[in-house]
């Protein structure tokens, strides 16, 4: 495996030459800093966007932007300590923002990579904002736990509104054991309390202890091949985006050309 390009370690003289090398393409791992029960550090969804983009980086090229360590994490209260939550319209404005930056330094292929769940709102709100201010900018939004199918089945094999569950805990046994409690894990489990529910309620009214799902069920080996899955599988879509172009040539300002004798 190569090293990761790593936007923050490069220079202005280097970066049009990794884009260069990368299809202009560029990486933006989004996590969030939030609870994650008692028995895994907070910080568990941007580390994880970090290492996944490093591997994806290393394996195809594709420069990663600095980590996004802060997300809309409003669901989970205040009722436990440790979140530090950004509104929605916040963060929809500071994705947007750095995606206008990244643009102006070269990238016209971004891949917004997103580990937590509730940022998916703000990020497609910002999707929407950067296409229409740059025409030949293209923006993919991908969530880690939904690249592919069978990484898909494993964050919710044992929960549907899964949170610090089996898959999560799994993953940081094996990339980020300084984050995980293994002496509280065993009593760590809570059950998926949304099903059937009409309304979306916060972590506070679903959760006894901020978890949702089965813990006790991870081990590391498990967590390492589901990482392994996860980095393959955003490798293979980003390839693809580095060759893809839009179907039509036409401009997002029009206007549309009429039609003759119309």
């Amino acid at each position: 495996m190569n090293t990761a390009v790593l936007w923050s370690e490069r220079t202005w003289e280097e970066i049009p030459g990794d884009l260069a090398g990368a299809a202009q393409a560029a990486l933006l791992p989004i996590g969030a800093t939030e609870q994650h029960g008692p028995h895994l550090g907070c910080g568990m969804d941007f580390v994880l966007a970090d290492e996944v983009c490093r591997a994806v980086s290393a394996r195809t090229g594709v420069p990663m932007l600095p980590t996004l360590p802060y997300g809309c994490s409003l669901g989970h209260s205040r009722r436990w300590p440790g979140t530090l939550a950004l509104d929605p319209l916040l963060m929809t404005d500071l994705v947007r923002q750095i995606g206008a930056q990244a643009y102006h330094s070269g990238v016209r292929r971004l891949f917004l990579v997103n580990a937590h769940v509730t940022n998916a709102a703000p990020l497609r709100c910002a999707v929407e904002l950067l296409r229409a201010a740059h025409d030949d900018l293209m923006v993919a939004l991908v969530n880690t736990a939904t690249v592919s199918e069978r990484v898909r089945a494993a964050h919710f094999a044992d929960a549907e509104d899964w949170h610090a569950n089996r898959a999560e805990t799994a993953l940081m046994q094996a990339v980020a054991p300084a984050l995980v409690r293994e002496d509280r894990i065993a009593e760590s489990d809570d059950p998926d309390r949304t099903g059937g529910l009409v309304f979306a309620h916060p972590v506070n009214r679903t959760s006894r202890n901020g978890v949702t799902g089965s813990p006790s069920q991870a081990n590391a080996a498990e967590g390492a091949e589901l990482f392994a899955w996860m980095v393959e599988d955003l490798s293979a879509l980003v390839r693809r985006g580095l060759t893809e172009t839009p179907p039509l040539p036409h401009s997002y300002d029009g206007p549309a050309v009429p039609r003759q004798g119309a």
